[in-house]
């Protein structure tokens, strides 16, 4: 043994000692006890404490260096961020996973064991969380300095629990017992306001001073989280804001009697951080809703002005030390906020703030569907936000200006671009103009912006849009949620890759040997059997790791079609039904989604997939050849399970609707082809693995685009032609798979056939669709069957992912959008 090993051992064996110490002297300090008679919950906390312990030097590190070398900065805005759980992710970046495995084995425990007693943070929901996560650790791990800003949320958007197939919301209680990973900085705290009216009032200088009045107000306090990079020190911060009552209790209006008034404040903090996405199809969830997010946005562009202000003195120059990234329309109050700063806080001109405010703020779009581009009705924003609607009317006028001297007399271009118009607050609209970036986040999406949705901005201002295909991080669902492969990888070419995934490519030389074929299907093997067990575990389903495992696991929504897949597996059943030995590959279906408490047909869809599950699991004269599993309350710790052990990857969406997607990119790197349309990143993915190296199918986004458009699609036709579609449809509506009430389904029978005022019937092209989607399954039957085929394709998918790294993604927007510059961290002396 050479003398850098043993330096490496003693180096262990200390860290082995110091972190077996913190952990039994959190026992003691926490619990009272003594590590063996502790409860798994316990050691998780204790565990989490030891850790959080070992990384606060490499945590303060961070922001001296920042602090001493003043680099711009980026804050990440974003309503969700979905982060999953911690500890494991901070062990692998702190490069201590084994030693804490070794560590927990002494105390008689298994790591994983404890990592299954964290609860998933309640932070985010979608895709759109989960690449936010994905961003702020990809941040870390390239040394840039960031922070991401978001919200404190009680319960989350929601548990999901499914009773008698029915999706049931509960409170997602993850704070019950604390987190130990957060830090409250209640010396960062600020005031947000809401409602009152605005009074102007002369200055000394004869200048308009805008004050609001009359108004109800919270205090946002800080959380900060930490985000650790792969073993390099940095550890940047998570900031998420809770609200709280600025006078919890008025005792003078409680003795007059007022005992309503007098617990107003305390209600106002208390609802804006219980849930993420309120229903809003009332007033009160739209008020709730806007609150939420200027809530956030206020409070971490108040922080972050005062923090750049601490250390300048120009406040005109606070765009080439500060970026703010709008994740979506939510964070877009960022722009009429910031001028309120600058204006009546700092003393700017209109010009002055408004040169500064564009400077520092950009927009990334992630949807291509009208209904998630915001819009306010006037008279909330206005009355709850009447400053911010007084700035946001100001830019809409001198906006409108622009447009009529660039289009002369084109209504049509003032009611398509106009921030306010029509009675409703734009936020897109308002993000466009206001950032100095657009960006999509995948190549067609990115197309689709320009060409279509977007059109007249791109017309007037192209020099601002961009595109910036997503990624994910490879740490989290490949080197934390399969440690099998991730070793396998390592063993093959070296661990490059756990920083730059491009390495991945070196596999492609063992793609068509034998040997490592085997190697990889054995621990797609192993994964399928972990899953198959979780399966039994928590739906008491038995599935036969030798099946095909086809996955589709995403938020439901009618356009990411679900209702496809099920309607397809509805379609094979009756075809074992009347053929009972029908030659096919055994299948087991996954399905894994929440639905948002008020969609009503996609509750009915998740219904739907359990129904069909019940009967088809149950039938024996089918002989098992077909399941239909659907996993309650699909969340981070649990996907990671899942992409692991998939066979196929269903990405289905209806062509031009998925903006990217990043679930297609976590089965891609874990081995999974994917089965599905030319639709989002799906388009980058085959060109990187090869046309044949996946299953693609259906309309493309031009088709879609033209027939919505021109028409010329009546599904009936479909419905009338093709006994098969017929009789699947029927079964919707004749008991099949509701006996106890044949008219359950009868929503969705009707959304595939039946146009309404609002939408077209089969508006996602599912009928149109089904035959091309029929014909992909039965060549994934086929390939699957070809075992050293199948091998060299799964094996062709993790090798080509290394385009799909959320490291790529932020390298491009640093160097391109945010002018970033890398800062290394020093190894603090105690961790020396």
């Amino acid at each position: 043994m050479n003398l850098l090993s043993k330096e490496k051992l003693k180096k262990e064996d200390l860290l082995k000692e110091e972190m077996k110490k913190d952990i039994n002297s959190y026992m003691r300090l926490l619990f009272r006890k003594d590590v063996k008679e502790a409860t798994k919950k316990q050691l998780f906390q204790a565990t989490a404490f030891a850790i959080k312990d070992n990384i606060i030097d490499n945590w303060m590190e961070t922001q001296k260096q920042y602090l001493e070398k003043d680099p711009k900065i980026v804050y990440y805005l974003s309503m969700e961020f979905l982060t999953g759980r911690a500890l494991g992710n901070i062990f692998i970046n702190l490069k201590q996973e084994k030693i804490a495995r070794e560590v927990l084995d002494e105390i008689g425990v298994d790591l994983d064991v404890i990592e299954d007693q964290e609860p998933d943070a309640a932070l985010g929901n979608g895709g759109l969380g989960r690449l936010a996560a994905c961003f702020l650790e990809s941040l870390s791990t390239l040394n840039y300095p960031a922070y991401g800003c978001g919200i404190r949320y009680k319960y989350g958007m929601f548990k999901q629990v499914i009773e008698n197939g029915f999706q049931k919301e509960v409170p997602d209680d993850w704070l019950a017992d604390g987190n130990p990973f957060e830090l409250k900085r209640a010396e960062y705290a600020v005031e947000v306001k809401f409602g009152g009216y605005v009074a102007v009032r002369k200055g000394e200088n004869g200048k308009d001073n805008f004050v609001q009045e009359g108004y109800q107000s919270v205090m946002a306090v800080p959380y900060d989280l930490p985000i650790v990079g792969y073993g390099n020190n940095v550890v940047n911060t998570l900031r998420i804001w809770d609200a709280e009552a600025i006078n919890v209790f008025s005792l003078d209006s409680f003795d007059k009697g007022e005992y309503q008034k007098a617990e107003e404040q305390k209600r106002l903090a208390t609802t804006i951080c219980e849930v993420l996405y309120p229903n809003d199809n009332h007033r009160a969830g739209k008020e709730l809703r806007l609150k939420q997010q200027y809530f956030f946005v206020s409070a971490s562009v108040q922080r972050a002005v005062s923090k750049y202000m601490e250390s300048h003195s120009d406040i005109q120059k606070l765009h080439e030390k500060v970026c703010f990234q709008m994740n979506d329309t939510h964070p877009t109050v960022t722009v009429p906020e910031l001028m309120r700063i600058l204006l009546d806080e700092y003393g700017l001109n209109w010009d002055e703030a408004w040169g500064v405010t564009t400077k520092a703020c950009a927009y990334t779009n992630h949807t291509i569907m009208a209904e998630a581009l915001e819009m306010w009705p006037l008279e909330i924003f206005s009355s709850l936000l009447p400053r911010i609607y007084q700035i946001i009317e100001e830019i809409n006028r001198r906006f409108q200006l622009e447009i009529n001297e660039k289009y002369p007399n084109d209504h049509k271009k003032i009611e398509k671009m106009s921030i306010i118009y029509d009675g409703k607050v734009k936020m897109a609209n308002l993000a466009i103009v206001a950032g100095f970036s657009v960006n999509g986040v995948a190549r067609l999406h990115t197309e689709i912006l320009r060409n279509k949705e977007l059109k007249d901005f791109y017309e007037m201002m192209p020099y601002k849009f961009n595109n910036k295909t997503n990624g994910i991080t490879q740490r989290r669902f490949l080197l934390h949620g399969n440690p099998l492969l991730a070793e396998w990888v390592t063993n093959k070419i070296g661990d490059d890759w756990i920083t730059n995934l491009s390495h991945l490519d070196k596999l492609s030389i063992y793609v068509d040997d034998p040997q490592s074929q085997q190697e990889f299907m054995n621990i797609k093997h192993q994964n399928k059997v972990r899953l198959a067990e979780y399966i039994k575990e928590h739906n008491d389903i038995v599935v036969d790791p030798r099946s095909i495992f086809d996955v589709q696991v995403k938020r439901l929504h009618e356009y990411k079609r679900q209702l496809l897949n099920i309607l397809h597996v509805m379609h094979l059943y009756n075809q074992l039904k009347k053929n009972p030995d029908m030659d096919i590959c055994p299948r087991t279906y996954i399905f894994g989604a929440k639905a948002s408490a008020a969609y009503k047909v996609a509750k009915l869809i998740i219904k739907l997939i359990n129904s069909v599950g019940e009967v088809v699991n149950h039938d024996e004269s089918i002989h098992g050849k077909i399941k239909v599993v659907f996993i309650e309350d699909y969340r981070v710790s649990n996907a990671e399970i899942i992409f692991a052990a998939a066979d196929v990857s269903e990405q289905i969406s209806t062509a031009s609707k998925e903006a990217s997607g990043t679930g297609n990119m976590k089965f891609m790197l874990n081995g999974a082809p994917t089965l599905g349309t030319m639709d989002g990143a799906n388009v980058e993915i085959v060109e990187e693995v090869g046309i044949d190296n996946a299953f693609i199918f259906g309309l493309s986004s031009e088709d879609v685009i033209s027939y919505e458009q021109e028409g010329g699609y009546d599904p009936k036709q479909i419905y009338n032609t093709d006994g098969d579609i017929r009789a699947v449809l029927t079964q919707l509506v004749d008991g099949t798979y509701s006996p106890e009430n044949p008219e359950l389904f009868r929503d969705i029978y009707k959304s595939l056939l039946e146009s309404t005022k609002w939408e077209n019937a089969d508006q996602y092209f599912i009928l149109k669709d089904f035959r091309a989607y029929e014909n992909a399954q039965k060549k994934v039957d086929a390939a699957y069957r070809d075992e050293v085929s199948w091998a060299r394709m799964a094996m062709m998918n993790t090798a080509k992912s290394g385009k799909f790294s959320s490291d790529r993604t932020i390298e491009e927007y640093a160097r391109e959008l945010w002018h970033l510059d890398k800062v290394m961290i020093p190894t603090p002396e105690r961790n020396r």
